[in-house]
């Protein structure tokens, strides 16, 4: 069965939240070897997830990442099942940033599982059988990243870490709340 993933609404509520502040300080090569991503790169993804639908929304910005992409999965933009200074399988692929006209990198929306990367361990894609109620089970195990030609280990990576569900203070005059 194949879903358009392009019209998925951001649902109603989100049964949990997550940040990560990306950094090429922190990129891991496959081999779980600390590797050099961009200098001077950042990025920042928010990521809401209803976990009983398999609905998760993102937020995704990224500055000094210079594309062009490169990835052998289906983008170069994802969430891998990995601790901290350890490499892991992507398990949800998003659609790579675009300029939004200032410089800034930036990818909103929503997907809906079941999910696929398109890199395959052992013949199955790495998202099969993944679900969002396993990052929500321990979010510091699982990190975001971007991969691009330059920095093909990544040029910025950084781990989830939960936030309120209702909304985070953002320091620039808002908040930031699931419901957007």
């Amino acid at each position: 069965m194949t879903r358009t993933r392009t019209a998925l609404l951001r649902p109603a509520t989100s049964t949990r939240a997550f940040t990560a502040m990306a950094t090429p300080d922190t990129v891991i090569d496959n081999d779980g070897v600390a590797a050099r991503g961009e200098p001077g790169a950042s990025g920042t993804s928010t990521y809401m997830i209803n976990s009983d639908t398999e609905v998760i929304c993102y937020d995704i910005s990224l500055t000094g990442v210079t594309p062009p992409y490169q990835s052998p999965a289906k983008t170069a933009t994802r969430i891998h099942q990995g601790d901290v200074g350890q490499a892991g399988p992507p398990r949800i692929a998003f659609p790579n940033p675009e300029d939004d006209g200032s410089g800034t990198l930036t990818s909103s929306g929503c997907l809906q599982g079941p999910f696929t990367t398109g890199v395959l361990a052992n013949g199955t894609d790495t998202g099969e059988g993944f679900t969002l109620d396993q990052i929500e089970a321990d979010p510091s195990a699982f990190f975001t990243d971007t991969h691009t030609a330059a920095f093909a280990a990544g040029a910025v990576r950084g781990q989830l870490t939960a936030i309120p569900v209702g909304g985070v203070e953002t320091g620039a005059g808002g908040n930031l709340r699931s419901g957007r």
